[in-house]
């Protein structure tokens, strides 16, 4: 097990009586704004221009700059504006930017892939395992979500006990945080992704509910058994691990899934699953992405309106309003 950090890691919080410049306030950067500010930390928020954003950092007490301003006097910049705009935003206050400011980020895409390259800062990142409300949810609850730190520039000598001042000002110490590299952690967040997490899952559940259907079964059956007691069993999962959810469904479920399972990720699967992993780890998935951004994602929305336009996103719509009504309140 890789070496897990926590509060009792940290000598000093290297951030307090530091600038801080949070550019982006989504879903991560309200979340870090609140938790460093809550935190004792001095935070200013920086957007680009005036809209949503700014209006809700307004309405959480912040008095928010243009991003330029925002990092004029900042002793760390904390990049957590969506992945493909920060290229971007980089080439716009790049010059604004202190020469001994820290530069963060929660993703090492850009660092990674070469699009962003900071020589003479501090680089290094702090990436949160989970979405921002819930970074924000468990610190108001006394917790942390868990985080990945990594380096990429030291030029102080102190980069990763930096890292470790900001995650343990979000709450995360007191889950914990393992080291990893901008490389590791970029690529084995896009095989996920890509893999399961958003490209496997997504197919096998259009591809279940698609075959029910065509096998002559109500679609609201076929929505119900292949697409909404997914969550039912990721919840398992995410609490005992799939030992622990394979030893919570019937023994039917277990031994159908098992045998099953492995008939359709064969060989063959698995072989075209490496393939796309090293399709990522050559970086060539990254260009594609990159040119397919520069393009206006046409490709991309055009994916996006078949599923919005599919049956078992109309079906999903009408039985999703049935569950949530029967929720507790």
């Amino acid at each position: 097990m890789e070496k897990v950090y926590t509060e009792n890691d940290l000598k000093e919080n290297l951030m307090r009586n530091k600038k801080i410049a949070v550019l982006g306030y989504g879903s991560q950067g309200r979340a870090w704004a609140l938790n460093m500010r809550d935190s004792g930390l001095n935070v200013t928020v920086g957007l680009e221009r005036q809209g949503k954003s700014w209006e809700k950092a307004v309405a959480d007490g912040f008095k928010p700059l243009k991003s330029r301003d925002a990092v004029r006097d900042a002793d760390a910049v904390i990049f957590l504006v969506p992945d493909m705009a920060q290229r971007e935003l980089y080439k716009n206050i790049m010059n604004d930017i202190k020469d001994d400011a820290d530069i963060v980020f929660a993703h090492g895409f850009n660092v990674h892939y070469g699009l962003i390259n900071p020589k003479n800062h501090d680089v290094y990142m702090v990436a949160p395992k989970a979405p921002g409300p819930s970074v924000r949810e468990f610190y108001e609850r006394g917790g942390g979500v868990p985080v990945l730190i990594a380096v990429a520039n030291d030029v102080s000598g102190r980069s990763k006990e930096k890292a470790l001042s900001i995650a343990y000002s979000l709450g995360a110490l007191r889950a914990g945080a393992i080291e990893t590299t901008f490389k590791e952690e970029t690529e084995t967040d896009l095989i996920g992704e890509q893999l399961d997490l958003v490209g496997g899952i997504t197919e096998l559940l259009r591809s279940t509910f698609n075959i029910m259907v065509e096998m002559g079964y109500k679609p609201e059956m076929a929505y119900f058994e292949a697409i909404n007691e997914m969550k039912l069993i990721v919840d398992q999962v995410f609490e005992k691990g799939i030992s622990g959810m394979l030893r919570a469904v019937s023994d039917t479920a277990k031994y159908g899934g098992l045998t099953t399972g492995k008939y359709i990720i064969n060989d063959d699967v698995r072989k075209r699953m490496r393939e796309r992993a090293e399709y990522i780890v050559s970086g060539k998935f990254a260009e594609e992405w990159i040119e397919e951004y520069g393009e206006g994602s046409k490709n991309l929305e055009s994916m996006m309106l078949d599923i919005d336009n599919s049956l078992e996103e109309q079906v999903g719509k009408q039985l999703r309003e049935i569950v949530l009504r029967g929720r507790p309140k």
